[in-house]
């Protein structure tokens, strides 16, 4: 089993490019708990839920690794929920970051934030470009600290589409 993850800021294309991986390499695809949380709750997110979303999100994964697909996509990790709380609170729960670290991903694609529009979808925040750049930066020194695997995805839908079938074939024949 391959286990790739789409990573970074918001508004970045890694829902619309995990669905376009899986209709084209097929495999598993793995949502974002925390829109099923928001959706579910109704209300501003508080540091009291980033434990049971990230409970969610692991619950989530650990029922797709269970099926041992070939390739698993998933949308987003608890990297996500880490720099998240930390935006949003100040602070995150440390067993996150213990839990992340606990498992084995053979890629990250790191999208970048820079070069596509905003979307406001109702449960976005970040619609300034400097804070979805801060969010990316973010992303990649965790990355970078913890030895990950990853490589950036930039330009328009195409490029970033284009780049990220390549990296898959790349990842699948490996």
């Amino acid at each position: 089993m391959k286990v790739l993850v789409l990573t970074g800021p918001e508004s970045s294309g890694k829902s619309w490019l995990s669905s376009e991986i899986q209709a084209h390499f097929g495999g598993l695809l793995v949502g974002e708990y925390v829109r099923h949380f928001i959706d579910i709750e109704a209300r501003e997110t508080r540091y009291d839920d980033i434990t049971p979303i990230a409970q969610g999100q692991l619950s989530w994964e650990d029922e797709a690794r269970a099926r041992q697909p070939s390739l698993l996509i998933l949308d987003t990790h608890l990297l996500s929920n880490i720099l998240w709380s930390r935006t949003l609170f100040g602070a995150c729960p440390s067993w996150i970051d213990q839990a992340l670290l606990a498992r084995h991903y053979d890629l990250h694609l790191l999208l970048s934030p820079e070069t596509v529009a905003w979307h406001d979808d109702g449960q976005r925040c970040q619609p300034q470009l400097a804070e979805r750049q801060a969010f990316f930066q973010a992303s990649q020194q965790w990355l970078d600290l913890h030895r990950q695997p990853y490589q950036v995805l930039q330009g328009d839908w195409k490029q970033r589409k284009d780049a990220a079938f390549e990296a898959v074939t790349r990842l699948l024949k490996a």
